[in-house]
């Protein structure tokens, strides 16, 4: 079992890494901004130029790994997310800098589908929830500590230095990767169909249930406040609208992290323990709703609104089960593409939503808590949803003990 604890450990650390890179912009808005000279909407796209290549890339991630294996694809992905942030702080050209945002998109879009599918594989399907869980805990665990480190290494050197840092923190993990990470066997390395055959057979077995579309629009609508609150504009409505300091900001923001990471895995331990997911995804998307509409429309002193981004952390922390309950019931040599077919459902919605606060701050003239209005509508919508969902739990994928 060393190799698979070896595996979890890379996997779940390139996962922290691709979310650091994810989110990086939020820490120097302004300044990234003013050093382009674009807007608030101009800086979401800019942002969210990483979201158009991650997300239709999902699909593709899944179908290659359930074909090919996960190593070789995390080495790539390590590497072009590691070359992306060190391009998008070296240039002064907006097309330049966002050619960087793609390829550290690109790269990125490998790592949580290739954590899950190493997860899948090394490791008893019983445990799939709670492993799932940690994996998201040591990337939110990261970004919660990383995030509050960094703003404060941007005040004293600048963006464009701490952000090549950042790359170069990750050619270390591409290094790692190369030497130490090692493969399970799975149904990709016994294929004995060619890869064209096996990849269309999949996807038509994918895109024809109708049960993993809901599931990722559910998936989607419950992940918008990570998206959107804590990946790029919460920092900005909290200096702006509710008048704290960048750092102090930062820092109730974090808050969502270290409330998700502990969320995803008492999720998973939960669910794993009870034998359902679906109506802790129910109860978790209502608390998460609740958590901020109360931000977004409540008036409260910081330490109220540091404890409300908490729980809307720990709460949408049961979004990870979104997840397992996608991947039950399908076949295993399906587990990759169903996963990252999820996945790239609940990231599209950054393409929209993040330049759209952006576009809804500039009209409202910088007016954040009118634009970041639609997370708990996203979120309430979600809650909906899911009581649409047909729970099932293929007899592989139940404990020992049902």
């Amino acid at each position: 079992m060393r190799s698979a604890w070896i595996a979890f450990a890379l996997a779940a650390c390139f996962f922290l890494f691709e979310f650091v890179t994810r989110i990086e912009p939020s820490l120097a808005q302004e300044a990234i901004a003013g050093f382009y000279g674009i807007s608030h909407s101009g800086f979401g796209t800019l942002s969210s130029l990483f979201f158009w290549v991650y997300a239709p890339m999902q699909i593709v991630v899944g179908l290659l790994l359930d074909r090919f294996g996960a190593r070789r694809f995390i080495l790539l992905g390590t590497l072009s997310c590691s070359l992306g942030v060190i391009l998008f702080s070296l240039t002064s050209s907006t097309l330049i800098g966002g050619a960087g945002r793609l390829l550290t998109g690109f790269g990125a879009s490998f790592a949580f589908v290739a954590a899950l599918w190493l997860v899948n594989h090394w490791f008893p399907a019983s445990r799939f929830a709670l492993l799932s869980g940690m994996v998201n805990a040591v990337g939110m665990v990261g970004t919660a500590i990383g995030s509050v480190l960094l703003s404060d290494v941007i005040a004293d050197h600048g963006w464009q230095t701490t952000f090549l840092a950042t790359g170069g923190a990750g050619l270390m993990l591409f290094l790692l990767a190369l030497f130490f990470l090692k493969e399970p066997d799975s149904p990709a390395t016994s294929a004995d169909s060619s890869a064209l055959t096996h990849v269309l057979g999949s996807l038509r077995s994918v895109l024809s249930n109708g049960r993993i579309w809901l599931i990722g629009l559910v998936s989607m609508l419950y992940y918008v406040p990570i998206n959107v609150y804590g990946g790029l504009w919460g920092t900005s409505d909290l200096v702006q609208n509710h008048h704290r300091s960048p750092v102090a900001a930062q820092t109730e923001v974090s808050m969502i992290f270290w409330g998700m990471a502990l969320g995803s895995v008492l999720g998973g331990w939960m669910s794993d323990r009870l034998g359902h997911r679906k109506f802790l995804v129910f109860a978790g998307s209502l608390l998460t709703a609740l958590a901020y509409s109360a931000i977004v429309y409540v008036p409260m002193n910081q330490f109220t609104e540091a404890t409300c981004l908490f729980a809307g952390g720990v709460f949408g922390g049961f979004q990870m089960l979104t997840f397992t309950m996608a991947k039950e019931g399908i076949r295993e040599e399906l587990v990759g593409t169903v996963v990252a077919f999820v996945n790239m459902i609940g990231i599209a919605g950054a393409l929209i939503l993040q330049p759209l606060v952006g576009y809804l701050a500039d009209i409202s003239g910088g007016d954040f808590d009118f634009a970041l209005s639609i997370v708990p509508a996203c979120v309430a919508l979600s809650t909906v949803l899911v009581l649409a969902i047909s729970e099932y739990r293929h007899p592989d994928h139940r404990l020992a003990s049902d």
